[in-house]
């Protein structure tokens, strides 16, 4: 007996720049290039990995949604059989199929309405239901991942719709929904601008915060952490430094040379730059020719994600490569008292690599200062 109705919205296209170093898929001709260079669509299996979740409610849920890649194919390699509503050109899909299966779909009438996609589709879903109190939780899927819309990865997005579903989750809040201009954050600016807010259910572990920026008062840490990174580097001659983007790496980028990318991934070896904005390909292809190699990430601030968002570069194939005993995970004490008790968190789109990150790591707060945190999923 069907006792429950889901939307489901899916952007095929979401997240197909992340490997490529492209900072997102908006725009006809970045579309192109990710086409071009073999790029692997990541939301439509993050989509169906959320649905599996809601495999003990199977029988009672309906499932509506848009034809062929926007959800309907989903659906099916999920195991439903789906209520199919509106028309796509197959391959084709744009921003206004996405507001017009949204509308369509709300109008409909569902419980719970589920996105795959990164901010840019949340832009579109609010565009499209902004005038209505419907029930949304985004899947993430995305290259830039912002918004505080979405659940902290497609599994648990699956689990907190099945929560929800069930009655467990009464607690439905407002919560952000951001984007940036992506040709600027191409150029290294972050122009993010706040569109609106979308009802959730809420449940804190389930759901991820909005990204924060850095603190004016971290400038001493920030000293601190790019001069252990240095002096590390004095110690492994020879080995290659794969160091992620933001704020806080850049004060080591500033160490070691003039030109550098602020949201790319650059890779140096014995203090000098050979990458820049590197993506997965060049990276692999570095680390074939290196005996020894260390990734430097840092967390985001507010959410506390160390892989799968905004450096999707750093692959699960480039991780193993480097090896986990070969993370080096750098933050501000403001950074780290921020998330609270809440845990850093890894999102590859590789479950068995997630889990395998799963556990404690130690965070380098300064020259000589570090945290011991822990890793979830």
């Amino acid at each position: 007996m069907i006792r429950h109705r889901l939307g489901l919205v899916v952007n095929p296209i979401a997240g197909m720049g992340g490997r490529l170093g492209l900072k997102g898929t908006d725009g006809e001709e970045v579309l192109r290039i990710c086409r071009e260079k073999g790029a692997i669509a990541e939301a439509p299996k993050k989509a169906v990995e959320a649905l599996l979740r809601l495999a003990p409610l199977k029988s009672e849920i309906e499932i509506v949604t848009y034809p062929g890649e926007m959800g309907e194919i989903e659906a099916k390699d999920a195991g439903f059989n789906p209520t199919v509503i509106g028309k796509i050109t197959p391959g084709e899909t744009t921003s206004e199929d996405t507001r017009r299966a949204a509308k369509e779909i709300a109008d409909y009438g569902v419980d719970i309405l589920l996105f795959a996609g990164g901010d840019g589709t949340a832009r579109d879903i609010y565009s499209a239901v902004k005038d209505r109190r419907q029930v949304v939780l985004g899947i993430p899927a995305g290259v830039k991942i912002h918004s505080g819309v979405f659940a902290i990865n497609p599994r648990r997005a699956g689990e907190l719709a099945l929560l929800y579903l069930q009655g467990k989750v009464k607690d439905v809040r407002e919560a952000e929904v951001m984007d940036i201009d992506e040709e600027a954050f191409r150029q290294g600016r972050v122009s993010a601008a706040l569109y609106g807010y979308l009802l959730i259910p809420h449940e804190r572990t389930f759901v991820q915060s909005k990204k924060a920026g850095q603190a004016a008062s971290d400038m001493i840490d920030l000293e601190g952490i790019s001069y252990y990174i240095l002096d590390h580097m004095d110690k492994n001659q020879g080995a290659l430094y794969i160091i992620g983007p933001g704020t806080t790496t850049r004060a080591i980028k500033q160490k070691i040379g003039d030109k550098y990318t602020l949201l790319g991934v650059d890779v140096c070896q014995n203090k000098k730059f050979i990458a820049l904005d590197a993506d997965e390909s060049t990276l692999l292809q570095l680390l074939s020719g290196v005996q020894k190699a260390f990734i430097v990430v840092t967390i985001i601030g507010g959410q506390g994600y160390i892989f799968g968002r905004g450096n999707q570069q750093i692959s699960p194939r480039v991780i193993r490569k480097v090896g986990l005993e070969n993370i080096i995970v750098i933050a501000t004490r403001n950074k780290v008292s921020a998330l609270g008790y809440n845990p850093l968190l890894v999102d590859t789109g590789d479950e068995e690599l997630d889990q395998a990150l799963c556990g404690y790591v130690r965070v380098v707060t300064g020259y000589l200062e570090q945290r011991l945190m822990k890793v979830s999923i």
